[in-house]
This record gives structure tokens, sequence and C-alpha cells, in this order.
């Protein structure tokens, strides 16, 4: 029988274990930077100036924070249930639908701030809709959640396309992106905001979304930690013999909770459709449903760690690009095995150093209680 981890205050769990993985992982990257020839504390250098050194960079690194967040939270809701919906990427694909459905009907029609609340409304009811048959797979029939998920991901892009290519596109182009929406489907930039405190934004695209962004989050907390549904989620997630036990539903609670995940998976497509480029087009998600996961991981399931997981891996992706430019030696494939890293050691590796650090935490607490305290359960 395998030894469970020992438990440990808050500040460790959440806060020095996944600083120690971040840290291995970017030790482990310079060694990457170093076999090709270059410093790894200019690497590091040129990868934070690029994402914090000026305005215009940090409009970018939050940007894609923004994306990040709302993958991030959805896989944490569905984690919190015992369930790993690994398919964001597709619940934002046909978010997307729903966020078109109201730029391109409404916009012209009704102002962006009428048009918001509308279009999350839309685009989170299309992303739980696409999660609804993989969670009523898992609940009814026993099919596995992550094979389930994984499947739609790709019906989710071959349908893209079809609907791109067949009855959303421009006439007469070759390009898989629909119109451009009218002014009342545009979410405004917040260059104005940043321009208060003397900050050039130039042409990063950070957007109102990110207000959302902030919103879920803490709806979220309220959900998962202040609500009845909350509670029972996370006991079917702790232990569905102890949900059947106190006379929980495991079909509603399974699905219900992969209905409140895909939801928010499928808010993200507000950030690049309706808050950047203004058009549904083919790949928008961009890897943000994959990276939603390591995001979920490392900010251990709660949207406060979630938040600072996303800057990150936010800085990951400016950063990354601007290190590309700075450092020819540094390909865009040496930055995806970096991002790689640090998804390995804050999502697959995160308990690596967990069992140490544990019993290095029992031996500083029978120091500081005595023999006496440890036989009685210390203080």
């Amino acid at each position: 029988m395998s030894r469970p981890y020992a438990k440990l205050p808050p500040v460790i769990d959440y806060g020095v274990i996944p600083l120690i993985n971040l840290v291995v992982a970017f030790l482990v990257a310079g060694l990457v930077v170093l076999a090709v020839g270059e410093s790894p504390i200019r690497a590091a250098e040129l990868m934070l100036n690029g994402a914090f050194g000026y305005a215009e960079g940090v409009g970018f690194t939050l940007y894609y924070a923004t994306s990040f967040v709302f993958t991030g939270l959805a896989v944490a809701v569905a984690f919190h249930g015992g369930l790993f919906n690994i398919g964001g990427e597709g619940q934002a694909y046909v978010g997307g639908l729903g966020v078109t459905a109201i730029a391109l009907g409404l916009g012209g029609i009704l102002p962006w701030w009428l048009n918001l609340p509308l279009a999350v409304c839309l685009s989170a009811a299309f992303g739980a809709l696409w999660a609804f048959i993989p969670a009523y797979l898992q609940a009814k029939r026993g099919s596995h959640i992550v094979i389930t998920t994984i499947m739609f991901n790709f019906i989710a892009a071959a349908l893209m396309v079809y609907l791109l290519n067949d009855w959303l596109k421009v006439p007469g182009t070759n390009a898989l992106e629909t119109p451009t929406f009218a002014e009342g489907g545009q979410l405004p930039k917040l260059r104005g905001l940043f321009e208060l405190f003397g900050a050039n934004l130039g042409g990063a695209p950070l957007n109102v979304s990110a207000f959302v962004a902030l919103l879920a989050c803490l709806g979220v907390w309220l959900l998962i930690w202040r609500t009845r549904l909350g509670y029972e989620i996370r006991t079917l997630g702790h232990s569905p013999r102890a949900a059947r036990y106190a006379g929980m539903s495991e079909l509603r609670l399974v699905v219900v909770t992969m209905l409140i995940s895909g939801g928010l998976a499928g808010l993200m497509a507000l950030n690049p459709v309706m808050g950047d480029q203004y058009r549904l087009f083919n790949d928008f998600p961009q890897g943000a449903g994959f990276v939603g996961i390591a995001v979920a991981l490392m900010g251990r399931g709660h949207p406060a760690g979630i938040i600072p997981a996303a800057i990150l891996f936010g800085m990951l992706y400016q950063g990354g690009a601007e290190l590309a430019f700075d450092m020819p030696a540094i390909s865009r494939d040496m930055i995806v095995i970096i991002q790689g890293l640090v998804i390995l050691f804050a999502g697959a590796l995160e308990n690596m150093f967990r069992p140490a650090i544990g019993i290095a935490w029992s031996r500083f607490r029978l120091r500081e209680t005595g023999p006496s305290a440890a036989r009685t359960g210390g203080a």
C-alpha cells in the first residue's frame, strides 16, 4: 500500500512547492540554453524584459494570461469534482461560435456593453453544451472523460473548419474567417486605462475581457467554497462513495460540474475573437485549453493561484517571443521546450519534491514541539 503524502501547511502546499517546481524547471531550461552556447542569465533577462520591461510587453503578457485564466478555471472546477477535463480547446472553439452569433447578429445594432453580457452567456452556453456529451457518457455509461474530451477537441476543430469554409467565411476569399464584426461586436482595448498611469500599451490587444476573467475567478471561488453545490462538487472529488452515501446524485454532479467547466472554457473565446481580431478565425485557441491544465495544477485549483500561474505562462509566451527575436540561436522550438519543462514540473512532476519536503517539515515540527508532543499529535 502506498504511503500517503504528509499534510502540509497551506503556505508550503500552495506556495513553496510550486515555487520549487518552477525554479527546477527554469534551471533545467537554463541547461538547454547553455547547450546551444548562450548565456542562461542573459536569456532570463531578455525574457523578463520582454514580458514586463515595458508597457506594451505587459499588455501582451496580460492578454495571453486572460485566456489562460479562463481555461485554468475550467480545468480547476473539473478537478474539484474528480474529473479531468482536457477538452478546453474544443469547448473554447465552440464557445467562439456563441461569441460570433452575438457579434455578427447584434454588433451593428447594440453597443458593446450590451453585447458583452449576451456574448458571455452564449459563449458559456455553447462551451457547456460541448462538454455535456462527454459528461453524460462518463456519468451514465462509464466512458472515460479524458478520452471523450480529447476526441471532442478534434471534432470541434473539424467542425470549425467546416463552418468557416462553407458557411461563415467572406464570399470570394480563401481565408478561414468570418467578416469583421461591426463596432458593437468589438470589445474596447485597455489603452485608455493604462494611459491614466502614464503607460502606453502600443499594439497590445489587452481588452475588457480581462475584467470578465477576474469576475470569473470571483465566481468560481464563491461557487466552490461558499455554496452547497460547491461543497457537493468537492465531496464528489474527494470521495464518490461518501457523496453517494450522503444521498448526492453522482450523475447530476458530474454533468453539472462539466457544464460549468465547459462554460468557463467557452468564455476564453471572448478574448481573441471579440477582444482582439474582431472576427472568428481558425485555430484561435492556440493551445490555451492545454495550457489551462498546467495553470490549474500550478495554481492548486484555486483562483488566487490560477491568476499568477496564468501570468507566468503569459510571460513565457510574450517573453519567449522576445527572446527568440533577440537571441537567434534560440528558436521558437526551444521556447516551446522551455514552456514544456514548466508544464512538466508544474503538472506531471508536481509531487516529485513533496515527499522530501514532507519529511523535512515533520522533522522540523518534531524539533519544535518535542518528542512528547509528537507522540500526542503535536499542538
